[in-house]
């Protein structure tokens, strides 16, 4: 007995993935990693924040050891009497502050933008006053006049 045709294909075994199933796979792993990555931009640039607040806090270490010693924070305005940290993810300043005398100091940290820390500011000055002057839009606004450092989005601290 000799079969027709179209039964010949019921007898092969097939192989492979179909198209179908390859979209099926292509269209998931879209999803996936149009969530995964933003998430893990956010995470890698929360990591990078603690680099300018720890070398904020311990330059204002130094500059109060600097003033024991010498009764000033810093003989010009351009630099402070200690040495500006550096880093890989943010540049520092330090000059006279608000009282514009070497008994006052503010501290900058500024974001590098090709670090991908674009937009943040971090400042401190002599009397402990920690501030975000600048955040990224998409982190919120800084907050005014409030003694914190904002290390998430949303502007918390």
């Amino acid at each position: 007995m000799k079969y027709p045709f179209f039964f010949l294909p019921a007898l092969r075994k097939s192989a492979g993935f179909t198209l179908i199933e390859l979209m099926i796979t292509v269209a998931i792993i879209g999803i996936l990693a149009a969530v995964a990555v933003p998430a893990y931009s956010d995470y890698v640039t929360r990591g990078k924040i603690p680099e300018a607040t720890s070398a904020l806090a311990s330059m204002r270490i130094r500059l109060e050891q600097f003033y024991q010693d010498n009764r000033n924070y810093g003989s010009d305005d351009d630099s402070c009497g200690v040495l500006n940290p550096t880093s890989d993810n943010f540049t520092y300043t330090c000059n006279w502050g608000v009282g514009a005398t070497n008994q006052f100091y503010l501290i900058t940290a500024t974001g590098i933008a090709g670090r991908g820390m674009n937009g943040f500011t971090y400042t401190i000055d002599q009397a402990g006053n920690r501030q975000t002057t600048n955040l990224p839009t998409a982190w919120g606004t800084a907050p005014p006049a409030i003694a914190c450092w904002v290390a998430k989005k949303g502007g918390g601290c």
